[in-house]
């Protein structure tokens, strides 16, 4: 009998009083779900998303350059001078970063995997490693190819209020204005005297 069976396995899970086995599988499932593990694996979790094999791969080779590049110099290197490493692995590293950067944006729509959150924590954990290396140990940066249109975008906004004024300006009609003196009538007294020249 099914309901017997399931009476039967809840009593024995919860059995003890710490009920050690129920605890121990809702932290690993807990985990599982926390570190999005499912974002790894292919829809019937039958193994690893090719997505997941290909970044891997990628994060394998960026590691292998960053030793191969690093090997016999350490000694010699100070701590700053890690120029054969940026230049050699830059290309090995920006196929890395750029692959990551898909990864996030497919899985925000749901990917292979079926689930639209996070990637899972193997892939985060492998990127930030990475990028820690690049920039803190190694001191590399990328080039950023947005440089030449934020240069040209803020030289235009600053301009504008330049062109505005000046053609302000040249446009607006500069009008001259004349003084009219008004026409003063003379004083009572004035005309008195007048008066009295004339009589």
């Amino acid at each position: 009998n099914s309901s017997e069976s399931h009476n039967c396995a809840k009593s024995i899970l919860t059995s003890d009083r710490l009920q050690i086995v129920v605890t121990l599988s809702e932290f690993f499932n807990e985990t599982w779900e926390a570190a999005n593990c499912a974002n790894c694996l292919k829809n019937s979790s039958e193994g690893l998303s090719n997505s997941t094999v290909e970044f891997l791969d990628l994060f394998n080779k960026s590691l292998t350059c960053f030793e191969h590049n690093l090997q016999g110099q350490t000694i010699y290197l100070s701590p700053s001078n890690y120029t054969e490493v940026c230049k050699n692995c830059n290309e090995t590293y920006k196929m890395l970063n750029d692959l990551y950067n898909n990864l996030q944006r497919m899985n925000r729509q749901g990917d292979e995997s079926g689930h639209s959150a996070h990637l899972c924590i193997d892939v985060e954990d492998a990127m930030n490693i990475t990028r820690k290396l690049w920039s803190r140990t190694f001191n590399c940066s990328l080039p950023c190819s947005d440089t030449v249109p934020v240069i040209a975008v803020s030289s235009f906004i600053l301009f504008l209020p330049i062109v505005f004024y000046l053609s302000s300006f040249l446009h607006s009609k500069q009008k001259k204005r004349i003084l009219i003196l008004p026409k003063r009538i003379q004083s009572n007294a004035s005309l008195v005297n007048i008066q009295e020249k004339y009589s």
